[in-house]
């Protein structure tokens, strides 16, 4: 099969072809690029009202047109330009649930050529008016529960420039300076286009923030060029799987083809769990279901067995979330007695697919295949991507590079690791889908992008077929469900109880998260502090899914390095008795 593979990516990428490839010089770096790439987000938008009134956004019992949306974003876009002077360089903050409002407020202002901030709704209080303080939006798009926890601190962020409140799905009285999404998104229909605007390539599109070893949110730069070749990394993986099959398979290509023909296959509907503030649901879930005209379906929180009614309801194609999420169904007795017979495939991204879970989805989905992708917040998206038979064949990797990225494997002193089936090192790679730093942090950018090359912080072998094995994380970090839990983060938390010595927060193995937030302290001498003390410490200081589950106080000082950094992997041997 991988000669199959190999033949359908080079006819892809071939001169003339759809996914053909050029160089181009992209933030001061040669790189590889779709030679026909739109040039920004807003394009991939205009391209999607084209599909009208053919179902767009559900969410819950809502359902609304790609018309009914569109109007939406033009009223919403017309108002941030002339209401609030937005328009390139500037910044909008959308912070709620995946309501569809999420979905009209991002079009909306990238179509003005400024930059969508993505806040993660489970931020707390400070954590909000940190990441509004770093972006200085000029607008907060947010819930009710959002402006909650932020209403507050209003006149404060206020006091570094404007800020302006567009409330979504809110009732009752507004603190000042702010609006009912309703007033503002009031007249659909008087707009016959979109305001003009300016928008390069290389401008910020969105800036989703992601922790880092200092423990503070680091505002990752996602530009429209980054975005609009992720999308189409997505479509050519997906497009050479199909076309290897066809090329190892003629007859079944040929079966399968006589059948579209005689009966069209529905649209595909697309099913976003996970929350849009992600590139996982946003860039990887929105972004193709829009440019492809596509149905997505959201939901108001995770639930396995409302996942499972909604599948069967709007006849869901391809459901992507962490792995977490696909186990729940699969083991919810739901799956028997319902529908799913709609689904064409089954996996995500956000963390890895046990090799185990990747052979239940293909034994569940008698007419479907499982799938994964690898990638982070600072490359937009995947870069690398498995599914269907080669899913099955490789259930540990996490499949190939996509085409517009360079990969390498690097030491500890970011040298080269020369090639081999076995080699192991950090998975470095370069490429026009790698962010253009993070915001307001030029040491931080020059630490991790280096003359173009990201390096990712995750540890990896890649095999003679190309196809990309991660073994390790280098940074030091908890992924829980899917969510980057940044373990410096929690501990300088903890370490705010006065009661606390020393703190070292790690991963604990998780059967259903996959990992759970762990921490090991030493308190002060004569310094007592009970489980239930750190908690109603830390809760309002850290989002939920950030607080440690699993917390051992220990009479010893922790295990140390020659250089005094506390050494987590003999702890965890200690403690969780793992080798």
């Amino acid at each position: 099969m991988i000669e199959h593979l190999r033949a359908a990516r080079a006819e892809l990428q071939a001169e003339g072809a759809q996914f053909a490839l050029s160089k181009a010089t992209v933030l001061g770096h040669e790189m590889t690029v779709f030679t026909s790439a739109p040039p920004s987000m807003r394009f991939v938008w205009e391209l999607a009202t084209g599909y009208g009134d053919a179902s767009y956004v559900v969410f819950e019992d809502e359902s609304y047109t790609y018309n009914e949306i569109n109007e939406q974003v033009k009223a919403l876009a017309h108002h941030l330009r002339d209401e609030h002077g937005v328009g390139s360089g500037d910044r909008v903050a959308i912070s709620m649930r995946n309501y569809p409002e999420w979905v009209v407020g991002y079009w909306a202002v990238l179509a003005t050529g400024a930059a969508v901030v993505g806040m993660n709704a489970w931020w707390t209080g400070p954590e909000m008016v940190y990441g509004l303080t770093d972006s200085a939006p000029k607008v907060l798009i947010c819930d009710t529960e959002r402006l909650d926890r932020v209403a507050p601190e209003l006149d404060g962020l206020r006091s570094n420039g404007p800020l302006a409140v567009i409330a979504v799905r809110h009732e009752g009285e507004l603190p000042d300076g702010a609006q009912h999404w309703a007033d503002v998104i009031d007249g659909q229909g008087a707009h016959d286009g979109l305001p003009d605007a300016d928008i390069d390539p290389d401008d910020d599109a969105c800036i989703f923030y992601t922790s880092g070893t200092t423990g503070f949110p680091k505002g990752a730069q996602l530009t429209h060029r980054g975005c609009v070749s992720n999308l189409m990394n997505l479509a050519f993986m997906t497009t050479a799987i199909a076309l290897a099959e066809a090329k190892a398979d003629p007859e079944a290509a040929a079966a399968k083809a006589a059948a579209a023909a005689e009966a069209p296959p529905a649209p595909s509907v697309i099913m976003a769990p996970t929350p849009l503030f992600h590139v996982t649901a946003n860039n990887c879930l929105l972004h193709p279901a829009t440019l492809t005209g596509a149905k997505i379906v959201l939901t108001y929180k995770w639930d396995a067995a409302r996942a499972i009614e909604l599948i069967e309801r709007e006849r869901v194609t391809n459901f992507s979330g962490v792995p977490t999420m696909s186990r729940e169904m699969l083991m919810h007795p739901d799956w028997e007695t319902r529908d799913t017979s709609s689904v064409q495939g089954m996996g995500g991204g956000g963390a890895p697919l046990q090799p185990d879970l990747v052979e239940k989805i293909d034994e569940s989905l008698p007419t479907g295949a499982p799938s994964t992708g690898y990638g982070l917040t600072e490359t937009c998206g995947i870069v690398t991507a498995n599914a269907s038979s080669f899913y099955v064949a490789k259930p540990a990797s996490c499949g190939p590079i996509v085409p517009t990225l360079e990969a390498k494997l690097i030491d500890d002193m970011g040298n080269d690791v020369p090639p081999g089936p076995e080699a192991v090192g950090e998975l470095a790679v370069k490429g026009p889908i790698v962010i253009k730093g993070y915001l307001n942090k030029p040491e931080a950018t020059a630490e991790g992008i280096q003359d173009g090359w990201f390096r990712t912080g995750d540890i990896a072998r890649i095999d003679d077929d190309g196809f990309v094995f991660i073994v390790d994380r280098a940074k030091d970090m908890v992924l829980r469900g899917g969510e980057n839990v940044y373990c410096s983060e929690v501990e300088a938390a903890i370490y705010k109880h006065p009661a606390v010595a020393e703190a070292a927060v790690f991963a604990v193995p998780d059967d259903r998260l996959g990992e759970d937030v762990g921490a090991a302290i030493v308190l002060a001498k004569g310094e007592t502090l009970t489980e239930g003390d750190l908690r109603s410490h830390l809760e309002p200081l850290l989002a939920k899914f950030k607080v440690p589950n699993h917390v051992w106080f220990l009479d010893d000082p922790l295990p140390q390095n020659a250089s005094g950094k506390f050494v987590k992997r003999t702890l965890q041997e200690q403690l969780l008795g793992k080798s």
